[in-house]
């Protein structure tokens, strides 16, 4: 429906400027312009298929605001032309040798393209600001929904969060023996780790030499433990709140003033990890 409005909106531009010497037309150029939406509208869906992909550049909402609205104007660099194209292609076939104008030349190209690139622009503006609106206020509610979960979880203590012993060795022989409610989050630095746990009332971190995919695979049978970006580890448990916008999101962790940036690629894991929390 997003498509179908607006090449409307650009056939009604066409209706209003009438390059190429469409008054030739005459009484027949509703039903030309009916056919040009039919095919405008299927040259966008040959535009959303090259974005798909040869670009791979899919449709996704869980991909954040700014990669929808990037990949919008990858559309629009890539549909206009074509619309132009397939414009002056079909008025070549039915007003060629009526008027002074050559519809498939390149003044008679540039001349669609020009008003063509004018309604482009304008549908744009209008589709970012309405979809980023309509994003935001989903992303909103989405992040009540998992703040709500994330605290519903952590009331489920003795299956969720077990108070047992862990020892996590590196490469080394130096190792670290923690309770596994007590550990916060693992940063990878450089060929070390830190792993940081609150005890005593206090957060302490440990260094290990090791890496944190070795960290993962020790801590893969606790499910709280997640990762959320390429750096860090962190047990959702420790998490207070989290933040999402504008398709990035933080999490703020308990007993320090600490956040830690969950990237694109680990935000449906950890999105997974505090709806699958509720549910053991």
């Amino acid at each position: 429906m997003v498509r179908l409005v607006s090449v409307g909106f650009s056939i009604l531009a066409l209706a209003i400027f009438r390059p190429l010497g469409l008054d030739v037309l005459g009484w027949m150029m509703p039903m030309h312009l009916i056919a040009i939406l039919v095919l405008g509208t299927g040259i966008c869906y040959v535009t959303e298929t090259i974005l798909t992909y040869p670009f791979n550049m899919p449709s996704s909402l869980e991909k954040g605001v700014g990669y929808i609205i990037h990949r919008n104007l990858w559309f629009q660099i890539i549909n206009t032309p074509l619309m132009a194209l397939m414009v002056c292609t079909y008025l070549h076939f039915v007003i060629s040798g009526t008027g002074e104008d050559e519809p498939l030349s390149w003044k008679g190209y540039l001349q669609t393209l020009l008003v063509l690139a004018f309604c482009s622009f304008a549908i744009g503006l209008y589709w970012r600001y309405k979809f980023r609106s309509r994003y935001l206020a989903v992303e909103l509610e989405e992040t009540k929904n998992l703040n709500e979960q994330l605290l519903k979880s952590q009331t489920l203590e003795d299956v969720v969060q077990p108070s047992s012993a862990i020892t996590l060795t590196g490469t080394t022989n130096e190792s670290v023996t923690l309770q596994i409610d007590q550990l916060m989050y693992i940063e990878a630095v450089g060929n070390y780790v830190k792993v940081y746990q609150f005890r005593n009332g206090e957060v302490h971190a440990d260094m290990l030499r090791a890496t944190s995919k070795q960290m993962e695979n020790d801590l893969r049978s606790y499910p709280m433990i997640v990762r959320c970006h390429r750096a860090f580890l962190v047990n959702l448990g420790q998490v207070d709140h989290l933040v999402s916008h504008s398709g990035s999101m933080q999490l703020f962790m308990k007993h320090s003033n600490e956040t830690l940036p969950v990237s694109r690629s680990n935000m449906a894991g950890v999105k997974e990890a505090i709806n699958g929390m509720t549910s053991i």
